[in-house]
């Protein structure tokens, strides 16, 4: 017996550890940027722009009404339709028979300024999947659905009926196992039902996602039910082999069970205009037990559905094993489920989880899939503007312009007639033409085709009628075509094409002629303009050269030749006027304004007695200085050791540091919201910088507004950076004696002595809580009380008040949907565990997208600069929806009776 034991656990048990392996998705948010991405800080999973996957639509931004700080990043904004009937997303990629699971999200949010909610269908390729509908402008709809790909690409469709413009926020794909969900396959799709797909015992309205579900599948909480209770375990719920739905163990390790009683009953009602009491529906429970029962015990239950029992025997679920019962129902008003204990029962019934989905059957045949590539080649190639959008034939009623099909009883529609005629066709006659092997006439007339004809036209076996006249087509006609004329089988037109012969011969001796005369017309200018720019060059480089002879016989006093210049004692009192003017002082030392020898104004930052750092510490931080450069970092020029006289000499700044600014003290004028979003950025990449460019990488350990200082045109640069440590690439942290300064100073730092990145990521977080409100990291509440800004600012957004945080010296000329994103961005900075946290890079890839939503908003405000194409990529070029899955009024799932 226990051998047998052995081998069935042996054959069934899986048991997967790490991070799931995400090769295949494809994640789009829709609406934003072209070629920009970022990687959602919950799941990890990167997000793309939707411009490769789509070619028509427009982009716009939600209202700042409806933003929350729950919302994920990708509801910040949509791509609506106000044109076309239909418009299609294509996924490509994919494998021709593999199973997928495919979610498209729509958040209203107001971005039309119509406050009207729009109704319109969501088509799978040739199939309709749904009707979008909205219970309220703040609901977030996502549809899911399990489908077998029948090509190598799908496609997802919007279609206007008449009830509003359709728009969509995100569009996600994953590959699925062939064995997973049998229900789905290439005669029948599961459709998920008003998202139905529950996690029973949570109450605290979490979403359960990748990576703890390694499909992404979104696990929602169920109503909280008061005669229910929450029962949990730690430990790990297993899946077998044979399972056919892969529940992730965060999720079997809740379930709900009777507060009192003896058996769990809710309900489901149908009522989805989308359907009707014909429909087939797929209902699926799942089950685990999560407590070690006594021997004397018994959990034992009996799954009811409309007076029907599912189990064939009575059930008690699988010690920390995943289990599911599930059946097929039909034809019912109202659906009526019940667990009940069984007489011999002494524990109450649980139910872990549970989906239900349409039995969705695939109806629509599609194109061939090798005409519908072709056609979709040709679309691309010549950029035809008419109803181009989704599958070419199916369904009938949106079949694209210019074409004529084959509809079989049974089998793929095939492409037998195109007219392009007069379509404004431009460039050469491209060879997919000849993938159409069902295609019969052919008209690409009145155009502006040059070149060649392919040959592949004669090889069309089919093809009866090609009419090619008033192109500028050159060249002799392929024999394959003047055969087919000549035998009858081929009508063909070809006049009102000058350069075109009939046969080779006339063609290349009268090309021959041409081409002689071409060539010495060319050649000559060349040789001639090949020559002179030879000896351009080389007089340039004797000049050059001559240059840098003066240069080296001349003065060594420019500022070139001073970076990483050693200084005495003595003449830092002569640049500084025998340090007369002070201009700032920190935990190093003072800081005087001195001048070099040339002019340049220069900082001298000059260790005090109190300084904790030694000569040879002292020493070996001015070394890792003097090999960090970047734009975004204060510039060594050089540094002091002379005998007990230790002192670093910066580049100066004249516009002095950050958190002057932002307090309003001596003359400083407000900072505008687009110089604080320039400021943020340049700040980030210079951390990005010391955190990735620099090798071993370096923490600044005292990131705050008043260590970024700025330049006359107020770009900003990181400074006082001479204490970091290094560390090397094998530590993920180091321990050290905490600094910093308080209110910036990271949380888990300070309790714990370890360090890494992310405590500057922390700091630079409240950074960009001061960019927004213009607050010190302390806000004082009355005389005797003071909260740290992040918890501040938390209880503001919670009431969602954001206009109370904002600085009001800036006069209200900003984006609120782009203070929304920095606020977003600055509380995952701060987030307790420095794990959760994100890395600078991508901090800097997200302030990247928020200045991009600022310029797109004074584009449409001022339109004289909607032809300037501004990009914000910084020097670091290194590694952005769904920050959260927020779900609000969301479509009602199975109510309790």
């Amino acid at each position: 017996m226990k051998l047998c034991v052995a081998v069935l656990l042996f054959c069934i048990l899986k048991h997967t550890s790490g991070q799931p392996d995400s090769r295949g998705f494809i994640s789009i948010d829709c609406g934003i940027r072209e070629n920009s991405s970022y990687q959602d800080l919950a799941s990890s999973i990167v997000y793309v722009s939707d411009h490769d996957f789509i070619s028509s639509g427009q982009s716009r931004n939600i209202s700042s009404n409806y933003i929350k700080p729950s919302l994920a990043w990708r509801n910040y904004n949509v791509r609506f339709f106000p044109d076309g009937t239909r418009n299609c997303y294509t996924l490509r990629s994919l494998v021709a028979g593999n199973k997928y699971f495919v979610r498209a999200t729509f958040y209203y949010g107001n971005y039309d300024g119509l406050n009207k909610l729009p109704v319109f269908d969501l088509y799978l390729g040739t199939n309709y999947w749904h009707e979008v509908q909205f219970s309220g402008p703040t609901s977030v709809n996502w549809m899911d659905i399990i489908v077998a790909a029948p090509a190598d690409y799908l496609q997802v469709c919007l279609v206007n009926k008449g009830m509003g413009t359709p728009f969509i926020s995100g569009l996600d794909l994953r590959p699925l196992k062939s064995t997973l969900y049998p229900e789905s396959n290439s005669s029948q799709s599961l459709v998920l039902i008003n998202s139905n797909r529950f996690n029973m015992g949570p109450t605290d309205n979490s979403i359960v996602r990748y990576p703890l579900d390694p499909h992404d599948r979104l696990w929602s909480t169920y109503d909280t039910i008061p005669s229910w209770k929450e029962t949990s375990a730690t430990s790990v719920v297993q899946n077998y082999l044979t399972d056919a739905y892969d529940v992730p163990s965060a999720v079997m390790q809740n379930a709900a069970t009777p507060v009192n009683g003896s058996r769990i009953d809710f309900s489901w009602d149908p009522s989805d205009p989308s359907v009707n009491i014909s429909s087939r529906y797929f209902f699926v429970f799942y089950f685990a037990e999560l407590q070690s029962v006594a021997s004397n015990t018994l959990r034992q239950f009996d799954i009811i559905v409309n007076n029907s029992t599912w189990n064939t025997k009575p059930y008690t679920p699988p010690f920390l094993f995943a289990d599911s019962i599930s059946g097929i129902v039909q034809g019912q008003e109202m659906y009526n489920i019940s667990l009940v204990a069984t007489k011999n029962a002494t524990l109450p019934p649980i139910l872990n989880a549970m989906e239900m989905y349409l039995m969705k059957p695939i109806t629509e045949t599609a194109t061939n899939p090798g005409d519908a590539r072709a056609m979709m080649a040709i679309q691309e190639t010549f950029g035809v503007s008419k109803n181009w959008m989704g599958d070419p034939c199916a369904p009938k009623a949106f079949a694209w312009e210019g074409l004529n099909c084959t509809y079989p009883p049974a089998g793929l529609s095939r492409i037998t007639a195109l007219n392009l005629s007069s379509n404004g066709l431009a460039g050469s006659i491209t060879t997919y033409f000849g993938d159409l092997k069902a295609l019969q006439y052919l008209d690409l007339s009145h155009n502006n085709l040059y070149g060649s004809i392919p040959d592949v036209l004669g090889q069309l076996p089919l093809l009866v009628f090609l009419d090619l006249s008033s192109n500028d087509l050159s060249g002799p006609i392929p024999y394959s075509l003047l055969k087919k004329s000549q035998n009858g089988t081929l009508s063909i037109r070809l006049g009102n094409n000058a350069n075109l012969c009939g046969n080779g011969t006339t063609c290349g001796s009268g090309r021959k002629k041409i081409n002689g005369a071409i060539l010495t017309a060319i050649i000559i200018p060349t040789v001639a303009v090949i020559a002179l720019f030879v000896i351009s060059i080389f007089l340039l480089c004797r000049i050059l050269k001559e240059k840098a002879k003066r240069r080296a016989s001349g003065p060594k006093d420019e500022t070139a030749l001073l970076e990483n210049r050693e200084f005495s004692y003595r003449e830092l009192k002569h640049i500084t006027n025998n340090f007369r003017q002070e201009i700032g002082k920190g935990g190093f030392g003072a800081v005087f304004l001195g001048y070099l020898e040339n002019g340049n104004p220069v900082a001298v930052k000059v260790r005090s007695e109190s300084s904790s750092q030694g000569g040879k510490e002292f020493l070996a931080e001015a070394q890792h200085l003097t090999r960090i450069h970047h734009k975004n970092l204060v510039s060594l020029i050089g540094y002091c050791k002379d005998k007990n006289h230790l002192a670093l000499v910066y580049e100066y700044m004249p516009e002095g540091n950050l958190q002057d600014h932002l307090r309003d003290t001596s003359t400083s004028k407000s900072l505008t919201w687009e110089q604080r979003l320039q400021i943020a950025l340049d700040a980030a990449q210079g951390l990005e910088y010391l955190h990735v460019g620099c090798k071993p990488a370096l923490i600044h350990r005292d990131v705050k507004s008043r260590n970024i200082l700025l330049t006359t045109d107020l770009g900003a640069k990181i400074a006082d950076f001479g204490l970091t440590k290094a560390f090397s690439d094998s530590k993920t942290h180091i321990t050290t004696q905490p600094a910093g300064t308080m209110g910036y100073l990271d949380p888990e730092y300070y309790r714990s002595y370890h360090i890494s990145e992310k405590s500057d990521v922390y700091s630079f977080g409240v950074v960009l809580l001061e960019l927004i409100t213009g607050h010190s990291p302390v806000v004082p509440i009355n005389d005797s009380v003071s909260i740290h800004i992040g918890e501040w600012v938390h209880q503001n957004l919670d009431q969602g008040s954001i206009e109370s945080i904002i600085d009001s010296s800036m006069g209200g000329d900003y984006d609120i949907n782009s203070v929304w994103k920095v606020a977003d961005l600055a509380l995952h900075c701060k987030q307790e565990v420095f794990r959760e946290r994100p890395t600078m890079t991508d901090v800097v890839v997200r302030i990247k997208e928020i200045m991009e939503l600022e310029a797109r908003r004074d584009r449409e405000m001022n339109p004289a600069l909607a032809g300037g194409d501004q990009s914000y990529a910084g020097e670091t070029s290194v590694s952005e929806v769904e920050g959260s899955v927020g779900i609000s009024e969301a479509s009602p799932g199975p109510a309790m009776r």
